[in-house]
């Protein structure tokens, strides 16, 4: 019992940690471009990593300050929005997904190449780039700080009173976008975009400004993922990345606005809460009913596999179940799951 209790503190903890922050920036621009327009990306961990090593090599490699750093991050993270969707927006949405999770993967690899190496020091990457932002808490980084049984540095403290800030102004704007006649315009789109072109709307333009704008907010998470890890290596923005997004947002429900960030915070819960309760079962004298030891089945490598295991099946169910997520609607997005 105590031992899941342990889990359980720590599976809390995960909810509001920096991860889930960044998957909650994620799943926002993955909802403003499938939630809200229809837009199959499926490069979504580019963005965020554009917009980290943006921060990372301004301030590392080309000695400008941190908010230079932001703004080199979301240039990029525009610029190839922009380089994605001129040749393809006007396609079928499957040609979008097909070019965004092949950038995605290329811009991995050519990240980690030797010949990137003045840039991104290919895969020994770039750290010690935060202290410019870390300087700015109001409170000391190095102290330790017991809050609700949840144990944190001042620094990660920092990290995530900014990211929580940033996932709230971001959830404020995508709401106030939705309620205006931009945001109608979308939903249309997403609906039937000849019947949206027919009433004299410029679809491709929608299209783009839907794409670059959710491109910024992964862009912005992998900024705040930067400087709460204090490292940037390519290998860390694996196309996995993009599709636990997808499932934080099928989660939370697709075309809310609170979401993505309910099924960051739900997701990132259960895989630490898995990981812990998964680890304690494996190194205790835990039996099954006195047949055999768990330890004797499972070793402590195959956890990482194994909760993975349980949150695709959590997936599954949810699809069959309540294929609009916890907070969608199934009347604005149908997601057939038979």
């Amino acid at each position: 019992m105590a031992d899941l209790l342990d889990a359980f503190q720590l599976g809390v903890r995960a909810m509001f940690a920096y991860q889930a922050v960044f998957f909650a920036l994620l799943a926002i621009g993955l909802n403003l471009h499938f939630g809200y327009t229809g837009l199959l990306n499926f490069g979504q961990i580019a963005f965020a990593m554009l917009g980290g090593f943006g921060v990372a090599i301004s301030v590392s490699k080309w000695d400008l300050p941190f908010w230079v750093g932001v703004l080199v991050g979301i240039a990029a993270a525009v610029f190839l929005a922009l380089l994605l969707g001129l040749p393809t927006l006007r396609l079928r949405a499957d040609y979008l997904a097909i070019v965004t999770i092949a950038a995605a993967e290329a811009l991995r690899l050519v990240f980690r190449s030797g010949g990137s190496t003045e840039l991104t020091n290919s895969t020994q990457g770039i750290s010690d780039f935060n202290a410019d932002f870390l300087s700015l808490a109001p409170w000391s980084v190095a102290k330790r700080y017991d809050i609700l049984g949840t144990r944190w540095s001042g620094g990660e403290l920092w990290v995530i009173t900014v990211g929580w800030t940033l996932v709230a102004l971001s959830c404020l704007l995508v709401w106030a976008l939705m309620r205006s006649p931009w945001g109608r315009v979308l939903r249309a789109v997403r609906e039937d975009e000849d019947a949206a072109r027919a009433l004299g709307k410029n679809v491709y333009a929608f299209k783009m400004q839907s794409l670059v704008l959710g491109g910024v907010f992964g862009a912005l998470g992998g900024m705040v993922y930067a400087v709460g890890t204090g490292s940037q290596n390519p290998d860390q923005y694996q196309n996995a990345n993009t599709f636990l997004a997808y499932g934080a947002l099928i989660l939370g429900g697709a075309a809310r606005v609170m979401g993505p960030v309910i099924g960051a915070m739900l997701l990132w819960f259960i895989i630490a809460f898995s990981d812990s309760a998964l680890a304690a079962l494996v190194s205790g004298d835990n039996s099954f009913f006195g047949l055999f030891e768990w330890g004797d089945l499972l070793s402590t490598t195959d956890i990482a596999y194994i909760r993975f295991i349980i949150i695709g099946v959590g997936l599954m169910l949810l699809m069959i179940f309540r294929p609009q997520g916890i907070l969608g609607d199934r009347r604005e997005v149908m997601l057939d799951a038979r």
